[in-house]
């Protein structure tokens, strides 16, 4: 059971609570949530019926989005779903806008003033009157003065209108609610007269449809101004487009201008065609010519040419000539070359030769001409092309500057034909609604106010009655810091505790409750600690002991008297020392002189027995003498280990009372020269923190813990947890 602070502190990380843990908390403050929750209720319950009566009426309206006829094809029940479409009516049936209007149809500010504002509300505003004027007064007291001039407001403000405040009044009373999964709102209005509740609600409703359809002929008319405007300014800006266009045709003949356009293509490819065509001449001539300048007279090889040989006279003057040779061949068989045959045959073949000589002469000075003509001819389709080309370049140029004129006149048409559509179209739809608002009920005359449901009272009253307890309750346990019971002192900090201590009942002497009844539940809680405390070691119980505390009336005074009339009831020599000699109380407790004791024995001044035995016990008392000046010194001295050396050999336990260590030093001072150490816990008192601050300071010295013991427990600060357990003692009185 022997501990080291090391194992001691606060863990970063507590243990998680349980559901029983709230439960707890409940059952140990069950008296203040009771008694919370039926003050907070019984409050609930004045203020609510005792408030003046009010009664709400009220209406329902369907609102839906309207296609607004931009598209006919679609079904007659199709809904657009809009999520901001049912919070955003229900803002304007909520605005000022709508209020203002009821109050000008009902004519509340002329015919109901006096119930809007009674005159008895003046005699209430004469505190508002004195509190205003005291603060004027303090204002003008401790501000500088400055000039009246510079703080005169440039206009005078206005009076509130009567109206603008019946409005705001009547904004106060109105709650409008959709009812769930449909497009059905429902208006309310509550006031302290039924009829004038029903009268209001109605108005409600018919207002919000006026302004409705109001928002919606407003936004038409903007739109149709705006177009309106837009479209003048467009039908000026494409006059000027097309008077610029126009002037741009004069001033360049385009009149014709696309017929133009598709000519000089036309003739320039057409011009590109020949030209080919030309060249292709002039190289196949050009052939054809070269061969004849080269062959120049020689008759049978010009023959062999193409364009010879294939012409059609020279074709037909070869073969007569053929013809006559095979002639004089005939001829020659039968006659001599003399023969008139034979020479007229000769003659006549001489004679077509000569013809195709001179066909051939013919032929080649044809050539030499079609040549010099296709050169001719190439050279002004050349210059026909280049004319051609420069003067389409010439036509492009003009007909971009053209097509950009154009494309702005046809851009301004088209604006200015739209905008012309759309205010045709505006027009029309003028009178339609984008929002579809039917008055489904009527609002009804309420009869019965609807603050002085008493059902609905009640159980307000317990709602809230009971939320203020239990929220109080843990509330306070929040706040309260103070050890509990043994699991806050193991979970939270790490220690052993020896055992609990049940609060004594009032009038009981705590101090003397084992000597004088040894069977009560106290009696047997210390005889539990005994036990403890006698096995907190394996090898042999620790003889000398010190009780202790972290702060001042946490009950180590009575421990220490109750743990060593237990100890003696075994036929032990207990020694108990009061080292305390800051605050002595021992010897008033067991009614013993305080003239010499233990700071007599540390400090040197006396050779008396310092040891008072009492009659009937095996204990026996030192108490702490006169307090000296220094005690801390006197328990460092060498009398003091010699003291419980010597007191050690002759008891078999030696307890010491020590001063709280958390203030003084005294008790760490003995911890060291003790076989353990126990510390003693008041619960419901000792903090969390001011319990952790102790362990710190026993950390530097690194005592012998033995473990803690709870004292003062009661059923209250423990919870359900111990209740049974000290009930049961309590009713035996055992």
């Amino acid at each position: 059971m022997e501990q080291t602070y090391q194992e001691y502190g606060e863990p970063e990380n507590r243990q998680r609570k349980h559901l029983r843990d709230y439960l707890y908390v409940l059952i140990k403050r069950r008296w203040t949530v009771i008694t919370v929750a039926l003050i907070v209720a019984v409050l609930v319950l004045i203020v609510g019926l005792g408030k003046d009566p009010v009664y709400t009426s009220s209406t329902t309206v369907l609102v839906e989005q309207s296609n607004g006829g931009e598209n006919l094809n679609m079904p007659y029940n199709f809904y657009r779903w809009d999520p901001e479409f049912l919070p955003t009516q229900i803002e304007i049936i909520k605005s000022k806008s709508v209020s203002r209007r009821v109050v000008d149809k009902l004519k509340l500010d002329t015919k109901y003033p006096d119930y809007f504002f009674p005159k008895t509300e003046k005699k209430k505003s004469i505190r508002a009157d004195l509190q205003k004027a005291v603060s004027s007064f303090f204002n003008k007291l401790f501000q500088p003065e400055a000039d009246p001039e510079q703080n005169k407001p440039a206009v005078e403000p206005k009076a509130p209108d009567k109206a603008d405040a019946i409005a705001a009044r009547l904004q106060g009373g109105i709650r409008v609610s959709p009812v769930p999964d449909t497009r059905v709102l429902t208006i309310q209005y509550t006031d302290r007269d039924p009829h004038m509740a029903q009268r209001i609600a109605e108005a409600l409703a018919n207002a919000y449809i006026e302004v409705s359809m109001e928002i919606k002929l407003s936004s038409t008319q903007q739109a149709l101004q705006w177009m309106t405007t837009k479209a003048e300014a467009e039908r000026k800006k494409l006059e000027e487009s097309e008077r610029a266009l126009q002037k741009y045709k004069r001033d360049n003949n385009f009149v014709t201008v696309e017929n133009k356009l598709t000519i000089y293509p036309e003739k320039f490819a057409q011009a590109s065609t020949q030209l080919v065509e030309a060249e292709k001449r002039q190289e196949e001539l050009k052939a054809v010519y070269d061969q004849i300048i080269t062959l120049k007279d020689n008759v049978k090889k010009l023959e062999t040419i193409p364009a010879i040989a294939d012409n059609a006279a020279i074709v037909s003057l070869r073969s007569q000539i053929l013809k006559a040779e095979q002639l004089i061949k005939e001829l020659s068989r039968k006659y001599g070359h003399k023969h008139p045959k034979m020479i007229k045959a000769v003659g006549d073949r001489s004679i077509l030769i000569r013809e195709k000589k001179a066909e051939i002469k013919r032929i080649t000075e044809s050539i030499r001409q079609d040549y010099e003509l296709a050169q001719s001819q190439l050279e002004n389709l050349r210059a026909s092309l280049a004319a051609t080309k420069n003067e389409l370049l010439d036509v492009n140029e003009r007909f971009i500057q053209y097509s950009i004129m154009n494309r702005e006149v046809e851009s301004n048409r088209a604006l200015y034909d739209a905008l012309t559509a759309n205010i045709k179209k505006a027009s029309t739809s003028e009178g339609s609604q984008s929002i579809n608002i039917w008055v489904m009920h009527a609002a009804s005359l309420p009869t019965m106010p609807a603050n002085k449901n008493p059902k609905k009272i009640i159980l307000m009253a317990a709602f809230i009655g009971l939320a203020a307890g239990l929220g109080l309750a843990f509330f306070i346990e929040y706040l309260d810091n103070t050890v509990k019971s043994t699991d806050d002192l193991e979970q939270r900090f790490g220690v052993t505790v020896l055992g609990t201590v049940q609060q004594a009942k009032r009038g009981e002497a705590i101090e003397s409750i084992v000597t004088n009844n040894a069977r009560s539940p106290i009696s047997e809680n210390y005889r539990l600690i005994r036990s403890g405390l006698l096995m907190s070691a394996a090898d042999h119980p620790p003889r000398t002991l010190l009780i202790t505390s972290m702060g001042p009336q946490e009950g180590k005074t009575t421990t220490s008297i109750n743990l060593a009339e237990t100890m003696a009831q075994g036929e032990n020599k207990v020694l108990l020392i009061d080292a305390d000699m800051r605050k002595p109380r021992l010897h008033t407790l067991f009614a013993l002189t305080n003239t010499i004791g233990l700071s007599s024995y540390l400090s040197g001044n006396s050779d008396e027995n310092i040891i008072h035995s009492l009659a009937d016990q095996h204990i026996d008392i030192i108490p702490s003498g006169p307090i000296p000046p220094n005690p801390a010194e006197l328990l460092e001295s060498k009398r003091m280990k010699t003291l419980i050396r010597e007191m050690s050999d002759r008891y078999d336990f030696v307890l010491f009372d020590s001063p709280p260590i958390g203030s003084l030093v005294d008790g760490l001072l003995i911890s060291t020269l003790v076989d353990g150490t126990v510390l003693v816990v008041r619960a419901g008192k000792t903090t969390h923190d001011s319990f952790n601050a102790g362990l710190k300071k026993i950390a530097a010295i690194q005592p012998r813990i033995l473990g803690v013991i709870l004292n003062s427990m009661t059923a209250r600060i423990a919870g359900s947890r111990y209740y049974h357990y000290y009930e049961y003692y309590s009713r035996d009185g055992k």
